[in-house]
């Protein structure tokens, strides 16, 4: 069997499973798992947001956990509803971008154990950024032309 008629057993096999809407759904529910998360922790230990915002001298902390637990609800919320999904995505992006940058500054700290962990931190986040630009990416394509605020 040569690869290419490989590729397209396998194409066949696996398109009407992998493009089912519910797997987009638990996709995009994964990628936003940690936007979800986060801030349900943080609204239930408020305190707790208020140390991890002035720990990354963000002040006024009560008015940056705040921010930070509507923002990243309503744009996982955005997302996963599918209205405006490429905004709420590049949001998420520059956001997460932003956060890594502050938080996990590897380059900073001494070679050692908590380099590497803020390290692969630092570049696991990178992935999340480049999911949600794929996400924008292809809702853009999928949907932007139409100029439809809602995706799905």
């Amino acid at each position: 069997m040569s690869l290419f008629s490989l590729e397209k057993h396998l194409t066949g096999r696996f398109r009407p499973v992998l493009t089912d809407r519910r797997i987009l759904f638990i996709s995009l529910l994964a990628l936003c798992s940690a936007y979800i998360q986060g801030p349900l922790t943080k609204i239930f230990d408020f305190p707790g947001a208020i140390a991890e915002m002035e720990h990354f001298g963000l002040h006024p902390a009560p008015l940056f956990a705040v921010g930070v637990i509507v923002f990243e609800l309503s744009m996982s919320a955005f997302i996963l509803a599918g209205i405006y999904r490429w905004a709420a995505a590049i949001a998420l992006a520059v956001f997460t971008l932003a956060a890594t940058l502050i938080a996990l500054r590897f380059w900073e700290l001494p070679l050692g154990m908590e380099r590497a962990m803020a390290m692969n931190g630092f570049f696991e986040h990178i992935g999340l950024v480049g999911a949600f630009a794929l996400v924008a990416w292809h809702d853009l394509r999928e949907h932007g032309a139409s100029g439809k605020g809602r995706t799905s």
